[in-house]
């Protein structure tokens, strides 16, 4: 009976290691970088955690790109955001898997026909507005002077792109990201 037990599990566990086609593939790392192939376009590059490139996600992954659904098509761990970029805007991108969500924002800085990703922290987003009112909190005089500051700032985001809604997920995100 023993034996009989024994080749049971041995039989299911077999069965087990066959059917397993490696590791699942997933994102949770990317960056956004200007697409080589076509003028005015990003592209979306599947990294690790030390920013080298997943050449192994292939496939129609699903990311939300300002707010907007987008199935994306990977190919060697790249696939191209198909929508033009006509200014400098934020872009916040959002993929969501099995081990939880993933968002980061960009600011795409366009010139000379050139488009410049730059990663926007959480932490400087949170920053700006918390330094403002601290400042305006210990310098009573400063008050005007940081309401207009703030102003600026919002309508700054508002004008590129970056809502008010988008600018608390990003928050939010990058806080779930830390526990």
């Amino acid at each position: 009976m023993k034996k009989i037990l024994l080749i049971l599990c041995l039989v299911f566990v077999s069965a087990n290691f066959a059917m397993a086609d490696g590791p699942a593939m997933a994102i949770n790392h990317f960056v956004v970088k200007e697409n080589p192939f076509a003028k005015n376009e990003v592209a979306i590059v599947a990294t690790d955690t030390l920013g080298n490139i997943q050449e192994n996600v292939s496939g129609v992954f699903t990311f939300t790109m300002n707010g907007f659904e987008e199935a994306l098509n990977f190919d060697k761990g790249t696939a191209f955001y198909r929508h033009k970029i006509n200014k400098s805007t934020f872009l916040y991108a959002k993929h969501q898997n099995d081990s939880g969500s993933h968002g980061i924002l960009y600011y795409i800085y366009k010139h000379d026909e050139k488009l410049s990703p730059f990663h926007i922290s959480w932490i400087l987003l949170l920053a700006i507005p918390c330094g403002l009112f601290l400042l305006a909190y210990m310098f009573k005089r400063f008050i005007i002077v940081a309401i207009i500051i703030f102003g600026i700032f919002m309508y700054f985001n508002y004008h590129n792109g970056l809502s008010i809604p988008t600018f608390f997920e990003s928050i939010i995100d990058g806080l779930k990201n830390i526990f």
